[in-house]
């Protein structure tokens, strides 16, 4: 369960974003949408308590986990290591969700020997390894083509149902948002708000 109460948020003393008020339950995905700039990132940051800088409260239930829009793998470290070492999932975990994520072949690479396509999926097993009750995801399938995000697409929506997490996925690609919320908001505004958007999944 995500709980934010946000008062404001500012940088040198300039509002960026609030005031604005969030709740995902288990079981519930928020695709959030919003212009570049608008706040989105800073937003998933201040779930993800890597910025505590802000007026207001945040509560977070259980565990949670963030996929970055850029991987973050450790250039010195092999794949494995990347999903274990941040994480403290064991050896066997991390080859397992591996395999999970089709790169059980690449787990002892360096990341400068794997493709974009497959440090995404390094991102996602990292993120799902040790089964998070919340996820963040922050434009994960930018830069990849449409056929890799297909098959992305259909390998997160999976994972995020074996998990059951409060999971909140920032995009500008309204075909993401669509494959995986349940609900929908837009970040908008100077300073930034947030507004509950009443729309069809596709394919309901």
């Amino acid at each position: 369960m995500i709980r934010l109460d946000l008062s404001e948020k500012g940088y040198g003393g300039v509002p960026v974003l609030g005031p604005m008020q969030l709740r995902v339950g288990r079981g519930e995905v928020l695709g959030l949408s919003g212009a570049s700039g608008a706040g989105k990132t800073t937003l998933l940051r201040i779930l993800a308590g890597l910025d505590s800088r802000f007026a207001g409260t945040l509560e977070i239930d259980g565990r949670s986990a963030m996929v970055f829009q850029n991987p973050t793998l450790m250039p010195w470290r092999r794949v494995i290591d990347n999903v274990t070492l941040p994480t403290s999932a064991t050896e066997e975990q991390a080859r397992a969700m591996l395999a999970r994520v089709g790169l059980e072949s690449v787990a002892d690479h360096w990341p400068g020997q794997i493709s974009v396509g497959q440090a995404r999926r390094v991102g996602l097993a990292r993120a799902f390894v040790t089964k998070p009750d919340v996820l963040l995801m922050d434009e994960p399938f930018a830069s990849l083509d449409g056929a890799r995000v297909g098959d992305l697409l259909e390998l997160t929506a999976a994972l995020i149902a074996e998990t059951n997490a409060a999971v909140v996925i920032a995009s500008h690609a309204a075909g993401e948002l669509d494959a995986l919320a349940t609900r929908f908001a837009r970040v908008d505004g100077r300073p930034a708000r947030l507004f509950q958007e009443e729309r069809v999944r596709a394919g309901s």
